[in-house]
């Protein structure tokens, strides 16, 4: 319960929930028995339900992805995973231009959100990490027109509606699912950002797919973390019961998880990544990974756990502009991003805290947090 809790916070207010919000659910939340009605999953449900019956899907939505979270292991978090799907689907009908995709790619099939489509528009292709279904990004999509971006929003195999299991061969989906769009969007102009494990999986489709141009990461796992078995032991519960339940047996088992020094050499594309100078689930060392043998790379190191959850907005601004300025691509959109990033860059961030007390920025983060992790962003 101390993890779901922990971890809550950072998809919680990634989905835009505020602070307030989060920890008022969160009192409630007694205990993890499938079907207790004070169980994680009930109360995030009561909570989407209460925000459906307003009439406000997206905000049921997002209480439904946290209901399911981690992972759909048992019929309850299955429901909510419908229902955040279904809340989803309502609030994009009311003109926001996004459409369902469904798509048949070798070894099965999967869901995705797109928009921009048939427009010759270079591609953005959004992919979460073990644990975040694709409506938590896929709102962005209802603004890509503005940045001249088609987009398609997708899942993880064995994520949210994505039911293929999670193994080393999966490097190849990105792959299959540009070779689905070919026709429907620019896809040899295709951008991907990809928190977590979708950037794993995104660095090695770059290492011999020419049609992505660019990466944009947050704290992806690289070698260390599949192959140091000491680190392994110290991981969260959470993260190795939901990669176990994804592969469908012990991933660690597997070889051809780790990226190779001769793979990263391979990503001859801009690469921008944030990394967190107290990550508990990546480790340091795979940050120096990156810092050696990518050819083209840029950093953004904060002082936060993973997915530097206290400095959300900025670290979004951040990867959005990057974007940008690799594209080349000026216009209002990416000046407003610019003028936005520098504004936020004059407040304070707040240092992460397991139940942040409000909104309000309350402490500046070290300059250097490790120095692994500040040698990787030094000179890039």
């Amino acid at each position: 319960m101390a993890e779901l809790k922990e971890f809550a916070v950072l998809h919680a207010r990634g989905q835009g929930m505020a602070a307030r919000d989060v920890r008022r659910i969160l009192a409630k939340v007694g205990n993890d028995e499938p079907g207790h009605p004070d169980s994680w999953t009930a109360v995030w449900r009561r909570a989407g339900d209460a925000e459906r019956d307003r009439h406000r899907p997206l905000r049921a939505c997002r209480a439904y992805a946290m209901a399911r979270f981690p992972y759909a292991g048992d019929p309850f978090r299955a429901a909510a995973q419908d229902d955040c799907v279904r809340a989803f689907d309502a609030w994009r009908r009311a003109g926001t231009g996004i459409e369902r995709l469904e798509l048949d790619l070798p070894g099965g099939g999967l869901a995705a959100w797109a928009s921009g489509l048939d427009t010759g528009r270079p591609l953005l292709v959004v992919l979460g990490g073990i644990v975040s279904v694709k409506e938590q990004w896929a709102p962005l999509l209802a603004r890509l027109s503005a940045f001249g971006l088609a987009g398609v929003v997708t899942e993880l195999p064995g994520v949210g509606e994505h039911r293929r299991r999670y193994l080393p061969a999966s490097g190849r989906m990105l792959s299959d699912l540009l070779d689905r769009l070919a026709g429907r969007a620019d896809v040899a102009d295709t951008s991907v950002l990809a928190p977590s494990f979708g950037g794993h999986l995104a660095l090695r489709t770059a290492a011999h797919d020419p049609r992505v141009r660019r990466v944009l990461t947050v704290g992806p796992p690289v070698a260390g973390f599949f192959t140091d078995r000491a680190w392994r032991a110290r991981l969260p519960e959470l993260t190795t019961r939901t990669f176990t339940h994804l592969a469908g047996t012990d991933p660690f088992a597997a070889p051809g998880w780790a990226l190779t020094p001769a793979e990263l050499a391979a990503v001859r594309v801009p690469v921008a990544a944030v990394l967190s100078g107290r990550d508990e689930i990546i480790p340091a060392a795979d940050a120096v990974l990156l810092r050696r043998n990518l050819p083209d790379a840029r950093f953004r190191v904060f002082d936060d756990v993973h997915g530097s959850p206290g400095h959300v907005t900025e670290m979004r601004l951040w990867l959005l502009h990057t974007m940008q300025r690799m594209r080349g691509a000026g216009g209002p959109a990416t000046e407003a991003l610019g003028l936005a990033l520098a504004a936020r860059r004059l407040v304070r961030p707040r240092r992460f805290a397991a139940a942040p007390p409000d909104d309000r920025p309350d402490g500046p983060p070290r300059a250097e947090p490790l120095p692994a992790l500040a040698a990787a962003s030094r000179g890039r």
